[in-house]
């Protein structure tokens, strides 16, 4: 298995914003997933789904993440590849 972190990003209060990345390996099964880096306990801060695309030059990945709180939340996109 290969993990990572491919980006981080910031998102304001219940703003909803969408990220892409693009030329992935189509033989490969990757799971994404969203890890708030700002601490706010008592509720979930965040909550995202994943949309792809396949393209000539591999697999497009499109992310959208939601700020389910009134303030700021900073946050790592992650990825494993699994096969």
């Amino acid at each position: 298995m290969q993990v990572g972190v491919q980006f981080t990003g910031t998102l304001q209060g219940n703003q909803t914003a969408q990220w892409f990345t693009h030329s992935w390996n189509p033989d490969w099964h990757v799971i994404w997933t969203f890890v708030p880096v700002t601490v706010r306990t008592g509720a979930p801060e965040i909550e995202w789904s994943v949309a792809s695309e396949r393209a000539t030059s591999g697999v497009t990945y499109w992310l959208t993440v939601r700020n389910l709180t009134p303030t700021p939340v900073d946050f790592e996109g992650r990825y494993a590849i699994v096969n």
